[in-house]
């Protein structure tokens, strides 16, 4: 275990960002579920603007906490090299992509009903997650925020398997992550708790953050 729980390994991660990141306002985005707490508290240790970043695991065939890539609100999609192996062919690919474009849309009109997404453009952006098991959804991540121009782009994870922090590493412009341990099998064997976060609490969050969000321009 590295981290008591995700409010620990937030606290952990804020403390690394806050000497360069500290008063440059950044725009801190999550990935839900998540690390949307996590986001809430680095937002606040760094004086920045908290908000989602939505993005969706495309599942193993029979595997369903296996990502054999990840796809954004747009519709954009990486695919690992090892996809094909697991039996995700052209077909099934289609198929999952459309079902999680689906509940990105859903998502989204869950999560922020009232406003658009804050816009990255010319801001620092810093993209959060709980950890780094294939680094998909992170890529898809970057890759989306990438698209819409930030002056510098961020990605902060508490805990990343060693191969997936490589692979990581040329989409953004910088990675803290804390720890690489070789012996990496899942995210949540580094936290001692490491509860479902359900939407409810993801909509309270943003409910929270949506005050900071009607002041800046969305896109």
């Amino acid at each position: 275990m590295y981290f008591r729980d995700r409010t620990d390994a937030a606290q952990r991660l804020a403390a690394a960002l806050d000497a360069t990141y500290r008063g440059r306002h950044p725009l801190v985005l999550a990935i839900p579920r998540g690390a949307v707490p996590m986001g809430r508290v680095i937002a606040d240790a760094l004086g920045g603007d908290l908000d989602v970043a939505l993005v969706r695991k495309l599942r193993a065939p029979g595997q369903p906490e296996f990502a054999v890539g990840a796809i954004d609100e747009t519709g954009w999609a990486y695919i690992a090299d090892y996809a094909a192996g697991t039996g995700a062919d052209a077909g099934y690919l289609a198929r999952e992509k459309a079902e999680q474009l689906a509940v990105l849309a859903e998502r989204r009109a869950s999560y922020t009903p009232a406003r658009t997404p804050l816009d990255p453009a010319g801001r620092t952006v810093i993209v959060v997650d709980d950890g780094l098991a294939t680094g998909a959804t992170m890529i898809a991540a970057l890759h989306a925020v990438r698209a819409k121009r930030p002056a510098q782009l961020v990605c902060a994870v508490p805990v990343g398997a060693p191969d997936s922090v490589r692979k990581v590493a040329p989409h953004a412009d910088e990675v803290v992550c804390l720890a690489t341990p070789h012996d990496f099998y899942a995210v949540g064997q580094f936290y001692g708790s490491f509860p479902q976060v359900d939407d409810d609490e993801v909509r309270a969050i943003l409910a929270r953050a949506a005050p900071a969000a009607a002041g800046e321009g969305g896109v």
